[in-house]
């Protein structure tokens, strides 16, 4: 098969790994791709939004299958647009349409989806400039801390976790009025803390069908010992110990089940990745998030410890018999450290050459490139997030050792990572 990726990141290196070694993929092809991708396949410099580029590059290549990585393609509806056309609607792309994207794309759209399929979910208000002070009035209504949510895309920086009502009230403002985070914020959600630990769970569905892959658990904080700001992810451990039978027996039964039927009830066209956040609350499990596609840096520990043949499973999807298929885990733990730019995720150089990347003996670690690009011979820094170093290992212990070991042999100039990730599993 001829196979074009959507994507950039450490995501999509690490689809770009895995699905080069299924034999049913001839050729792969990655847009954008990174410095990373080129070593599985042939980096194409087509934008992720582009569609018309993308669908003259499909048509040109005969493209047999559209694996898409990051949300904003999805958000933007390129299944819509590929099923709109007649020479490219047989053509699988594998993501949710574009309103099955609204639960990633919008806040308000899944947390009412949650509510009207008895989802278990945090309270919440919704709130845009038409009804200000009554957001206001909720503030003054919610115990501290008060969880605030630009509804639409923002990088990843759209959650405020604020512990002063007066300072809840003034972000709000600043999010709706000022639109602290674009358009966004135009409207704001405003939830319930809950008081736990996080997880995620990825669910591959065919839209009738779906299947579980892997949890993992990952590390938000710039900070060791989870202090500092916010990223888009300084590394993640999977297995997650606390993640046993029970709970994914209620995982399932509550959210996962559910979920799949309410997207048939409601007649939203869903064929792809999900990923649902949890968090843990005194052994019962709450959704705090869906994504409409794969995460990052976690596709970096669940793609190395699913066994199966990457490419048969998105065929699967692609044309309706994912019930067939079974999912082989490997035993053994993962884990992904990052490494970062300098300043990130405030202000960072890039173009800093990173040396050490052909010592790494790759055995059971795995170097994906996700802010890098090649440049004649060098390989340079082009992101905040730069590496995920993914490895292998009996427990967490060992895999976050082998990282860090190998991270070690690795440098640029203002090589960042976190030294404890699992650090309450280790």
């Amino acid at each position: 098969m001829k196979i074009l990726l959507l994507g950039s990141g450490g995501r999509e290196h690490a689809f770009a790994w895995k699905i080069s070694q299924s034999e049913l993929c001839e050729t792969l092809f990655i847009a954008p791709g990174n410095a990373g991708t080129s070593q599985h396949g042939k980096n194409v410099a087509i934008g992720v939004n582009d569609f018309e580029a993308i669908e003259e590059f499909v048509l040109a290549n005969s493209i047999e299958l559209v694996v898409v990585g990051p949300e904003d393609p999805l958000v933007n509806g390129i299944y819509d647009y590929f099923m709109a056309k007649e020479e490219l609607k047989n053509v699988p792309v594998i993501g949710p349409s574009k309103v099955g994207a609204q639960l990633e794309g919008s806040k308000a759209f899944a947390k009412q989806f949650m509510v009207r399929h008895g989802i278990p979910t945090a309270a919440y208000g919704e709130f845009t400039i038409e009804n200000l002070e009554e957001g206001f009035d909720f503030i003054d209504e919610q115990t501290t801390p008060i969880v605030l949510k630009a509804d639409g895309l923002a990088a990843g920086k759209g959650v405020l976790i604020i512990n002063e009502h007066g300072e809840a009230k003034d972000s709000l403002r600043e999010m709706i009025e000022e639109s602290k985070f674009g358009k966004a914020s135009a409207k704001v959600v405003i939830e319930e803390f809950l008081k736990g630990i996080e997880f995620s769970v990825f669910v591959l569905t065919d839209g009738e069908n779906y299947k579980i892959l892997p949890e993992a658990k990952d590390y938000k904080r710039i900070g060791e010992g989870d202090k500092g700001l916010n990223t888009g992810g300084m590394g993640c451990v999977s297995p997650v110990p606390f993640v046993d039978r029970l709970m994914m027996k209620k995982v399932e039964e509550r959210v996962i089940i559910p979920t799949i039927e309410g997207l048939k009830k409601d007649n939203i066209v869903y064929k792809g990745f999900l990923y649902i956040g949890f968090m843990c609350v005194d052994g019962e499990p709450f959704v705090i998030e869906y994504n409409c596609r794969m995460g990052d840096p976690e596709t970096e520990i669940v793609l190395p410890r699913i066994k199966n043949d990457l490419v048969e499973l998105l065929v699967a999807v692609g044309n309706g018999t994912l019930k067939e298929e079974e999912i082989e885990i490997d035993e053994r733990a993962c884990a992904t450290v990052i490494v970062a730019s300098g300043g990130y995720p405030e202000d960072y150089d890039k173009g800093k050459e990173i040396f050490g990347l052909s010592s790494v003996n790759r055995l059971e670690t795995i170097v994906f490139h996700a802010g890098t690009k090649q440049v004649g011979e060098k390989i340079l820094t082009n992101g905040g997030r730069v590496l995920a170093v993914s490895s292998y290992g009996k427990d967490i212990h060992e895999a976050v050792a082998k990282s860090n070991a190998v991270i070690e042999k690795i440098d640029f100039e203002g090589k960042y990572y976190r030294k404890d990730i699992g650090y309450e599993f280790r």
